[in-house]
């Protein structure tokens, strides 16, 4: 059976293309459970896999989209059936696996969840990893104690997907943000989302040298890396938390060990795409109940076809022009 998706080659000289090409069900690698994707969401993971980057995805040609929501047409194991609606969330999708961005996937069974009940497909994909990433920020910051009688939390890179569900999450968990952007133009969304004050790249980007500032915030969410992380580090609260999330800036970390070591700063890492079961199941069933954003979504989101996506927003997402999370809508069979 023939399915549209995404198809990234590389030429002889090096270079890569992208298109969008059929394919059978029969080319998808070897899994238990066969699904009929009907959303995706684009990730700045995927744009990276997009344009060639081997350093997420090694052999072309190849199907990016590290997040699928759809319907399972075939399965394998038991606890998944015909007609079950799922969603997946990082593992190997998309990144050396055929990803959400083809209108089907063929994956192993323990790559998936059921879809929670609070949500429709499309909503699980305005979460997706981004949200994801951020809700495991949130969880494991309140896993070492954070509180939001603390203080505030800032986030950075705060437009993106991943900040754009930080700052919703956040502010829905009962915390005062403080959003940090570079876009003028971002006020009135990032108050709608839940930021309480917001602040220029500047404020996060100390350049005096010292090892310690005086304390401005409880905790961090940070999509930025370099100067920024420890910046927010030395000026964090005794006990706070800074959870570590990207490296758009820089993967870089020069650093003392003074904000640990004096002010007790726990330095916390999400590496959402192999999170346990267990704890995968946790959040999602805290992002289904207690930080449920959904009346958030229309602001965050905006539902793009897989054309559009192949010619506006993968480009669009490495030049940092997207605020919020792009949804891939496939066509209806």
């Amino acid at each position: 059976m023939p399915f549209k998706a995404l198809w990234i080659t590389e030429t002889a000289d090096g270079k890569f293309e992208r298109s969008i090409i059929e394919r059978k069900i029969d080319d998808l690698p070897p899994g238990e459970l066969v699904i009929r994707v009907l959303y995706s969401s684009l990730n700045y993971k995927d744009a990276l896999s997009a344009t060639g980057n081997k350093g997420i995805t090694r052999k072309f040609p190849h199907t990016p989209g590290i997040d699928a929501a759809g319907i399972v047409e075939i399965s394998r194991k038991e606890q998944f059936a015909t007609g079950d609606e799922v969603i997946i969330t990082g593992y190997d999708l998309g990144m050396n696996t055929c990803g959400g961005f083809g209108e089907y996937i063929r994956i192993p069974a323990s790559w998936a969840i059921k879809k929670p009940e609070a949500y429709s497909l499309k909503e699980c994909m305005v979460i997706g990893t981004a949200g994801f990433t951020a809700a495991s920020a949130l969880f494991k910051m309140e896993l070492m104690g954070q509180d939001p009688s603390q203080g505030p939390v800032v986030v950075t890179g705060s437009t993106g997907g991943v900040g754009s569900m930080a700052v919703t999450l956040l502010n829905k968990a009962g915390y005062e943000v403080i959003a940090i952007t570079g876009k003028a133009n971002a006020h009135e969304y990032l108050q709608f989302l839940g930021a309480s004050r917001i602040e220029e790249r500047s404020w996060v980007n100390d350049q005096s040298g010292k090892a310690l500032l005086r304390p401005q915030w409880a905790g961090a969410i940070d999509t930025v890396g370099g100067n920024t992380l420890v910046t927010l580090l030395k000026g964090c609260q005794t006990e706070g938390c800074v959870v570590s999330t990207g490296l758009v800036s820089s993967p870089r970390l020069d650093a003392t060990v003074y904000p640990f070591i004096l002010n007790g700063v726990s330095l916390l890492g999400v590496g959402s795409a192999e999170t346990p079961m267990p704890r995968r199941m946790a959040i999602w069933d805290k992002l289904a109940t207690t930080w449920n954003c959904r009346d958030k979504f229309n602001a965050i989101a905006k539902e793009v076809t897989l054309e559009e996506l192949n010619h506006q927003y993968i480009d669009a997402i490495l030049e940092g022009k997207i605020m919020g999370r792009i949804v891939v809508k496939h066509t209806e069979k």
